[in-house]
């Protein structure tokens, strides 16, 4: 049996995800929208956070969500989510996952921190 590569399960979550940029991200944040860092702490340590944003680990991300989970975060509830990982990976699956949940109004930033970053967007230490 050969395991299916990462690279195909992200292009088919991409191909169901919405995918916005950066500053479509900053001005959808700006108007009542979530912007969800699901890195893990370490890369946030190390490369910074965006401001506002609420940290979900990827790998408590789809029980943070469900409110039937005894791990259910409110904050995560009622509003526009724009997931962002590093590179716009990890936040594809993660977006397609909370979809396939009944997440309504999820979408990623392309390119993740990284785009973030490199558009001059604000970012804290």
């Amino acid at each position: 049996m050969s395991i299916r590569p990462v690279s195909e399960l992200v292009a088919d979550a991409k191909a169901r995800v919405r995918s916005i940029s950066p500053q479509e991200a900053r001005e959808a944040a700006e108007r009542g929208a979530l912007l969800v860092d699901i890195r893990d702490i370490r890369e946030l340590d190390r490369e910074g956070r965006v401001p506002g944003a609420f940290h979900a680990p990827r790998g408590m991300l789809e029980f943070w969500v469900d409110p039937a989970s005894p791990y259910y975060k409110e904050a995560l509830s009622a509003r526009p989510l724009i997931l962002f990982c590093a590179a716009a990976s990890r936040s594809a699956l993660a977006a397609d996952a909370l979809q396939q949940m009944g997440v309504p109004h999820v979408s990623e930033i392309e390119g993740g921190f990284g785009a973030w970053r490199d558009a001059g967007l604000p970012i804290s230490r």
